[in-house]
């Protein structure tokens, strides 16, 4: 298995190849989700090799991953401003 990037999936981000499954989402389920690589494999339904090559794709290209992570959260931010969802729900 190995990371490819190709512009018509996934907008050209990396991921893992033959599947629709980026890096940037298997790091955050691992980062800042705090799911162990057994239980994202499993959640994925993907090899447990797979979960590591995209961590260490993920940790060798810092810069790459952390403008990813600005572009997402900039999204975020601009469909948040432009919904009309309420801030909180309450119950």
């Amino acid at each position: 298995m190995t990371i490819v990037q190709t512009e018509d999936t996934l907008g050209g981000k990396p991921r893992l190849e033959g599947r629709r499954i980026s890096v940037l989402q298997v790091a955050e389920m691992y980062i800042d989700a705090g799911k162990s690589p057994e239980i994202i494999a499993d959640q994925l339904d993907i090899g447990l090799d797979e979960i590591h090559e995209a961590l260490a794709y993920y940790y060798s290209h810092p810069d790459e991953m952390n403008e990813l992570r600005e572009r997402k959260r900039e999204l975020r931010e601009r469909i948040r401003e432009k919904s009309d969802a309420p801030e909180k729900v309450e119950r």
